[in-house]
């Protein structure tokens, strides 16, 4: 599929993950068409999957937290029914902001947000440790973030 898209939809896809709120005429500009043809194209990008949704880019420490934990979690178990009720309560747990099924020792790795270290800690008593399958849990803190925003690649070199 990635093969499919041409300069002018790279170009959208890149102006539209720099920038969200831009018009559909500002993005026009930017992309040298004019307005409708630029709206289906975007329309066409959503429609096949590239661009899956919107949204504000917000500040964890602004909001009030001041810790980002990495946490890798062991299973004890590798059943399908243990691993789905792990993963469905995961997406109802609004401080774990991303969580990715790896390889290696560990099975699932967590980025997770706290207000402070305390507030960790008893996230990690009273909700990890109470997840489903849980064998172990092994925390490491971001003492800053160097590279922060999800920017996908989108140029003809890298898709």
């Amino acid at each position: 599929m990635p093969s499919t898209l041409d300069r002018t939809d790279r170009a959208l896809l890149a102006a539209l993950q720099d920038n969200a709120r831009l018009t559909v005429s500002e993005l026009a500009d930017q992309v040298a068409l004019t307005t409708s043809p630029c709206w289906r194209r975007v329309k066409l990008l959503e429609d096949n999957g590239y661009i899956t949704g919107y949204q504000a880019i917000l500040s964890p420490k602004s909001l009030g937290f001041g810790v980002t934990a990495f946490v890798s979690i062991m299973m004890d178990s590798h059943t399908k029914e243990i691993a789905l009720a792990f993963e469905k309560r995961l997406l109802e747990i609004p401080e774990i902001v991303a969580c990715h099924n790896i390889s290696g020792r560990y099975d699932f790795l967590l980025e997770i947000l706290a207000r402070d270290l305390e507030s960790f800690g008893e996230f990690t008593r009273e909700v990890l440790q109470r997840l489903p399958g849980v064998k172990e849990i092994y925390s490491s803190f971001s003492y800053k973030a160097v590279k922060e925003r999800r920017v996908i690649p989108v140029s003809e070199k890298h898709i």
